[in-house]
């Protein structure tokens, strides 16, 4: 289980995800209060959800936000 990319020398390696796993990324927008303006705003919020074998369980971590203009 090694990343490598292109550019970089052969000796330089990185942990991947095992074959298989299933990852999927959900999306949402909610709206949060924003402490440094002191308003709430909508945000969008994107979260990166795979499921981990060996305890069973799914886990999920945000992965960007971002303030939704309309």
């Amino acid at each position: 289980m090694i990343y490598r990319a292109a550019s970089e020398d052969s000796s330089t390696a990185v942990a991947t995800f095992p074959a298989g796993v299933d990852v999927h990324w959900e999306t949402e927008n909610r709206v949060i209060w924003n402490e440094q303006e002191r308003v709430t705003e909508e945000q969008e919020l994107t979260y990166e959800v795979s499921w981990i074998y060996e305890i069973a369980v799914w886990r999920r971590f945000l992965r960007s936000r971002r303030k939704v203009r309309h």
